[in-house]
């Protein structure tokens, strides 16, 4: 006799039902855009959300280079890489990645692996992410729709 008059459904990789989405980051907080990306690219803003596959959204963002940060982070935040090599760790700001090339996508995507999760899957979602410096994309032939990421929490 079965009694259960719900079941709980598991989305996998085949049924996940995957879009594609245009966020623009003109005047935007870095990390709270990074949060609400973060979201869409794990797909916590579907009710079919599971766990442990990847069935968020595609992100495309555009105007990368007017996100902004609060206080005085600009200048005094210090992100660290390491070459390899012995000595070989370097540090830059925010003001310096913006000047360099690839430098505000750098700046967006460790904001934004620092919120996915660990391990293979968050390695996989963070290559559905997509950063542009201007307001042209690639992905035409997609046709993503635009959203307005203030309406997200």
């Amino acid at each position: 006799m079965n009694t259960l008059s719900y079941k709980t459904l598991s989305v996998n990789k085949e049924t996940a039902q995957k879009e594609w989405v245009v966020v623009d980051a003109t005047d935007q907080v870095v990390g709270r855009l990074a949060s609400k990306v973060a979201k869409l690219l794990r797909g916590k803003y579907k009710p079919t959300f599971t766990p442990h596959v990847d069935c968020g959204d595609n992100v495309i963002i555009i105007n990368a280079e007017k996100v902004v940060f609060t206080g005085k982070k600009e200048t005094d935040k210090v992100y660290t890489r390491y070459t390899g090599y012995p000595g070989g760790q370097r540090f830059n700001t925010p003001a310096e990645l913006r000047s360099k090339q690839g430098g505000i996508d750098k700046m967006l995507r460790h904001a934004v692996k620092g919120m996915l999760p660990k391990g293979t899957l968050g390695r996989k979602l963070l290559n559905n992410l997509f950063i542009y410096e201007g307001a042209e994309h690639k992905q035409e032939a997609q046709k993503p729709k635009a959203i307005d990421i203030n309406l997200y929490k």
